[in-house]
């Protein structure tokens, strides 16, 4: 009697912990603004797998896709008010992930750093890290809970507080950092590698220039990536050299 063929187990990660960014308009798919549900079951599906190897994910979302939705309304506004309801924009990108991730069977936690008691824990680092040894993915929302300060701000920041041995930016339909914008330069060339001190010198937009130099500060090592493959993470925790490395 054939015995059954029994696939290999996978190999260990390459990393431990790792922080994802993950923008507002990676939750959009082919939408002009909102909420793809589709999309987001696709990304979830994508950590699940990568969280059964054993990874510890920690994930800071943004809120462009909603916010893009609501730009008109916000013209001519204060801009800490405004800047507050992208903050709140990120709450509900968050909860729609926490609802995909939990139909893959993935526990997760969402920790706001604003105060919404009914929908998500208030950020406590101790706790969230408590989360992520006990197996659970913690979704971080509303940014830093402070106007003017960027998502991005707020996925460095978080990296550095949890000791995230990685930063993940996942990018929509970009493949990694290149000289100029592709979308707008044919000339642009891809750079597979570079330091945080040469991408800050040369302008290179791989995250505002806050968090950047807080990830520079902090040698955080910063992989950027087009998250419309969805075998890029799993590349990426298996140590496979994808998208653009930026690194001390």
């Amino acid at each position: 009697m054939a015995q059954a063929k029994v696939d290999p187990p996978q190999p260990a990660p390459a990393y431990r912990r790792v922080l994802l960014k993950l923008s507002g308009e990676a939750l959009m798919g082919e939408l002009d603004y909102g909420t793809d549900p589709a999309r987001v079951q696709a990304i979830a599906r994508q950590l699940a797998e990568v969280h059964r190897r054993g990874l510890e994910v920690a994930i800071v979302v943004g809120g462009g896709n909603i916010y893009r939705g609501l730009a008109a309304a916000a013209r001519g506004m204060d801009r800490a008010t405004g800047d507050y309801m992208g903050m709140l924009a990120t709450v509900l990108n968050a909860l729609a992930l926490q609802d995909a991730l939990e139909k893959e069977q993935v526990a997760t936690r969402v920790q706001s750093a604003i105060t919404i008691s009914e929908v998500a824990e208030p950020y406590i680092r101790r706790r969230a890290v408590r989360h992520l040894e006990k197996g659970r993915i913690v979704i971080f929302a509303a940014g830093t809970g402070n106007p003017f300060f960027t998502t991005d701000t707020a996925a460095a920041l978080r990296a550095a507080e949890l000791h995230a041995e990685i930063v993940l930016m996942a990018k929509n339909e970009v493949e990694g950092v290149y000289t100029a914008d592709p979308a707008l330069d044919e000339d642009a060339e891809f750079i597979p590698e570079i330091t945080h001190k040469d991408a800050l010198t040369r302008g290179l937009q791989v995250m505002d220039s806050t968090a950047f130099a807080l990830c520079m500060d902090n040698n955080l090592p910063i992989v950027v990536f087009n998250m419309a493959d969805e075998r890029n993470i799993d590349r990426i925790v298996s140590g496979q050299r994808v998208g653009t490395l930026v690194r001390t």
